[in-house]
Protein backbone atom coordinates (compact mmCIF):
# COMPACT_ATOMS: atom_id res chain seq x y z
CA UNK A 1 0.00 0.00 0.00
CA UNK A 2 1.24 3.49 -0.83
CA UNK A 3 2.38 5.51 2.21
CA UNK A 4 0.10 8.52 2.87
CA UNK A 5 3.12 10.59 3.96
CA UNK A 6 5.93 9.95 1.47
CA UNK A 7 3.80 8.18 -1.21
CA UNK A 8 6.27 5.28 -1.51
CA UNK A 9 4.66 1.88 -2.12
CA UNK A 10 6.75 -0.12 0.34
CA UNK A 11 5.44 -0.97 3.80
CA UNK A 12 5.11 -3.78 6.33
CA UNK A 13 2.38 -4.76 8.79
CA UNK A 14 3.54 -4.42 12.42
CA UNK A 15 0.24 -5.19 14.15
CA UNK A 16 -3.05 -6.76 13.11
CA UNK A 17 -6.19 -7.29 15.18
CA UNK A 18 -9.97 -7.46 14.88
CA UNK A 19 -12.07 -4.39 15.63
CA UNK A 20 -14.32 -4.32 18.69
CA UNK A 21 -17.40 -5.36 16.72
CA UNK A 22 -15.54 -8.08 14.82
CA UNK A 23 -16.56 -6.77 11.40
CA UNK A 24 -13.17 -5.36 10.41
CA UNK A 25 -9.45 -6.04 10.69
CA UNK A 26 -7.30 -3.17 11.95
CA UNK A 27 -3.71 -3.16 10.68
CA UNK A 28 -0.83 -0.94 11.78
CA UNK A 29 1.60 -0.45 8.94
CA UNK A 30 5.10 1.01 8.87
CA UNK A 31 6.58 2.62 5.78
CA UNK A 32 10.00 1.19 4.98
CA UNK A 33 11.06 4.42 3.26
CA UNK A 34 10.18 7.05 5.92
CA UNK A 35 9.58 4.83 9.00
CA UNK A 36 6.21 6.49 9.73
CA UNK A 37 3.23 4.42 10.79
CA UNK A 38 -0.42 4.55 9.77
CA UNK A 39 -3.58 2.47 10.23
CA UNK A 40 -5.69 0.67 7.64
CA UNK A 41 -8.94 -1.28 7.98
CA UNK A 42 -10.04 -4.34 6.07
CA UNK A 43 -13.83 -4.71 5.77
CA UNK A 44 -16.33 -6.80 3.85
CA UNK A 45 -17.34 -5.12 0.61
CA UNK A 46 -21.02 -4.23 0.71
CA UNK A 47 -23.50 -2.48 -1.54
CA UNK A 48 -22.79 1.27 -1.47
CA UNK A 49 -24.84 3.28 1.01
CA UNK A 50 -25.69 6.86 0.07
CA UNK A 51 -26.50 9.84 2.27
CA UNK A 52 -29.51 11.97 1.34
CA UNK A 53 -28.58 15.61 1.94
CA UNK A 54 -31.01 18.39 2.92
CA UNK A 55 -31.27 19.56 -0.70
CA UNK A 56 -31.97 15.93 -1.76
CA UNK A 57 -28.53 15.44 -3.28
CA UNK A 58 -27.02 11.98 -2.82
CA UNK A 59 -23.47 11.34 -1.66
CA UNK A 60 -21.64 8.12 -0.76
CA UNK A 61 -21.65 7.33 2.94
CA UNK A 62 -18.09 7.67 4.28
CA UNK A 63 -17.11 6.95 7.88
CA UNK A 64 -14.08 9.21 7.33
CA UNK A 65 -16.39 12.24 7.12
CA UNK A 66 -17.94 11.35 10.48
CA UNK A 67 -14.52 11.14 12.09
CA UNK A 68 -13.43 14.44 10.53
CA UNK A 69 -16.58 16.13 11.85
CA UNK A 70 -15.89 14.75 15.33
CA UNK A 71 -12.26 15.92 15.21
CA UNK A 72 -13.32 19.42 14.23
CA UNK A 73 -15.95 19.62 16.98
CA UNK A 74 -13.49 18.31 19.59
CA UNK A 75 -10.57 20.50 18.55
CA UNK A 76 -8.53 21.56 21.63
CA UNK A 77 -10.77 19.45 23.89
CA UNK A 78 -9.33 16.70 26.18
CA UNK A 79 -10.82 13.82 24.20
CA UNK A 80 -8.57 10.94 23.02
CA UNK A 81 -8.62 10.03 19.35
CA UNK A 82 -9.45 6.45 20.37
CA UNK A 83 -12.73 7.71 21.86
CA UNK A 84 -13.67 9.45 18.61
CA UNK A 85 -12.78 6.36 16.59
CA UNK A 86 -15.04 4.31 18.85
CA UNK A 87 -17.89 6.79 18.34
CA UNK A 88 -17.38 6.65 14.58
CA UNK A 89 -17.52 2.88 14.66
CA UNK A 90 -20.74 2.83 16.68
CA UNK A 91 -22.42 5.35 14.36
CA UNK A 92 -21.36 3.42 11.27
CA UNK A 93 -22.73 0.17 12.70
CA UNK A 94 -26.09 1.77 13.59
CA UNK A 95 -26.42 3.29 10.12
CA UNK A 96 -25.58 0.02 8.35
CA UNK A 97 -28.01 -1.90 10.55
CA UNK A 98 -30.89 0.54 10.01
CA UNK A 99 -30.56 1.35 6.29
CA UNK A 100 -29.85 -0.65 3.16
CA UNK A 101 -29.34 1.88 0.38
CA UNK A 102 -29.99 5.46 1.58
CA UNK A 103 -29.78 7.22 4.96
CA UNK A 104 -31.03 10.76 5.71
CA UNK A 105 -28.27 13.13 6.77
CA UNK A 106 -30.49 14.16 9.69
CA UNK A 107 -30.26 10.63 11.11
CA UNK A 108 -26.46 10.63 10.97
CA UNK A 109 -26.27 14.11 12.48
CA UNK A 110 -28.52 13.15 15.39
CA UNK A 111 -26.34 10.12 16.16
CA UNK A 112 -23.26 12.35 16.24
CA UNK A 113 -24.93 14.91 18.52
CA UNK A 114 -26.16 12.21 20.90
CA UNK A 115 -22.63 10.82 21.22
CA UNK A 116 -21.01 14.24 21.71
CA UNK A 117 -23.58 15.25 24.31
CA UNK A 118 -22.43 12.31 26.46
CA UNK A 119 -18.72 13.16 26.44
CA UNK A 120 -18.28 16.93 26.03
CA UNK A 121 -20.89 19.71 26.02
CA UNK A 122 -18.61 22.24 24.31
CA UNK A 123 -17.97 19.85 21.43
CA UNK A 124 -21.71 19.20 21.28
CA UNK A 125 -22.51 22.93 20.99
CA UNK A 126 -19.87 23.36 18.29
CA UNK A 127 -21.32 20.56 16.19
CA UNK A 128 -24.95 21.51 16.85
CA UNK A 129 -24.35 25.15 15.89
CA UNK A 130 -23.25 24.02 12.42
CA UNK A 131 -25.49 21.00 11.91
CA UNK A 132 -28.76 22.49 13.17
CA UNK A 133 -28.14 25.83 11.43
CA UNK A 134 -29.71 28.06 14.11
CA UNK A 135 -31.71 30.85 12.49
CA UNK A 136 -30.86 33.44 15.15
CA UNK A 137 -29.14 33.87 18.50
CA UNK A 138 -32.40 33.14 20.37
CA UNK A 139 -32.54 29.57 19.06
CA UNK A 140 -28.91 29.11 20.05
CA UNK A 141 -29.57 30.47 23.57
CA UNK A 142 -32.59 28.17 23.96
CA UNK A 143 -30.35 25.20 23.24
CA UNK A 144 -27.79 26.36 25.81
CA UNK A 145 -30.50 26.90 28.43
CA UNK A 146 -31.81 23.38 27.96
CA UNK A 147 -28.29 22.00 28.44
CA UNK A 148 -27.74 24.07 31.61
CA UNK A 149 -31.09 22.94 33.04
CA UNK A 150 -30.30 19.30 32.33
CA UNK A 151 -26.85 19.68 33.92
CA UNK A 152 -28.26 21.26 37.07
CA UNK A 153 -30.83 18.48 37.38
CA UNK A 154 -28.07 15.86 37.17
CA UNK A 155 -25.94 17.66 39.76
CA UNK A 156 -28.90 17.98 42.12
CA UNK A 157 -29.62 14.27 41.74
CA UNK A 158 -25.98 13.25 42.26
CA UNK A 159 -25.62 15.54 45.29
CA UNK A 160 -28.05 13.49 47.40
CA UNK A 161 -27.46 10.08 48.92
CA UNK A 162 -29.72 7.06 48.75
CA UNK A 163 -31.82 8.30 51.70
CA UNK A 164 -32.64 11.53 49.89
CA UNK A 165 -30.12 13.57 51.89
CA UNK A 166 -27.41 15.81 50.54
CA UNK A 167 -23.74 15.86 51.54
CA UNK A 168 -24.49 18.05 54.59
CA UNK A 169 -26.93 15.48 55.96
CA UNK A 170 -30.06 17.46 55.09
CA UNK A 171 -33.10 16.00 53.43
CA UNK A 172 -35.06 17.63 50.62
CA UNK A 173 -36.85 20.01 53.06
CA UNK A 174 -33.55 21.09 54.60
CA UNK A 175 -34.07 19.27 57.91
CA UNK A 176 -30.99 18.09 59.72
CA UNK A 177 -30.29 14.39 59.85
CA UNK A 178 -30.34 14.30 63.68
CA UNK A 179 -33.36 15.63 65.58
CA UNK A 180 -32.10 18.28 68.00
CA UNK A 181 -33.75 20.83 70.33
CA UNK A 182 -33.22 24.59 70.28
CA UNK A 183 -30.08 24.34 72.44
CA UNK A 184 -28.45 22.00 69.96
CA UNK A 185 -28.93 18.96 72.21
CA UNK A 186 -30.54 15.71 71.24
CA UNK A 187 -34.09 15.40 72.47
CA UNK A 188 -33.54 11.79 73.40
CA UNK A 189 -30.90 10.76 75.89
CA UNK A 190 -30.38 14.17 77.59
CA UNK A 191 -30.76 12.56 81.02
CA UNK A 192 -28.10 10.05 80.03
CA UNK A 193 -25.55 12.80 79.57
CA UNK A 194 -26.75 14.69 82.69
CA UNK A 195 -27.19 12.07 85.48
CA UNK A 196 -27.67 14.76 88.17
CA UNK A 197 -30.73 16.15 86.39
CA UNK A 198 -32.12 12.66 86.07
CA UNK A 199 -31.68 11.90 89.78
CA UNK A 200 -33.44 15.17 90.80
CA UNK A 201 -36.39 14.26 88.61
CA UNK A 202 -36.67 10.93 90.40
CA UNK A 203 -36.58 12.49 93.96
CA UNK A 204 -39.29 15.01 93.05
CA UNK A 205 -41.54 12.21 91.93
Amino acid sequence: MRCPFCKVDDDRVVDSRASNDGFAIRRRRECVACDRRYTTYERIEESPLRVVKKDQRREPFERRKILLGLLKACEKRPIPIATLEGITERIENKVLEAFDSEVPVSYVGKLVMDELKKIDQIAYVRFASVYRDFKDVHEFMDELKSMVTAGEARRDKDGRDKDGRDKDGRDKEGREKDSRDKDGREKEGREKRDPARGSKAKRRS
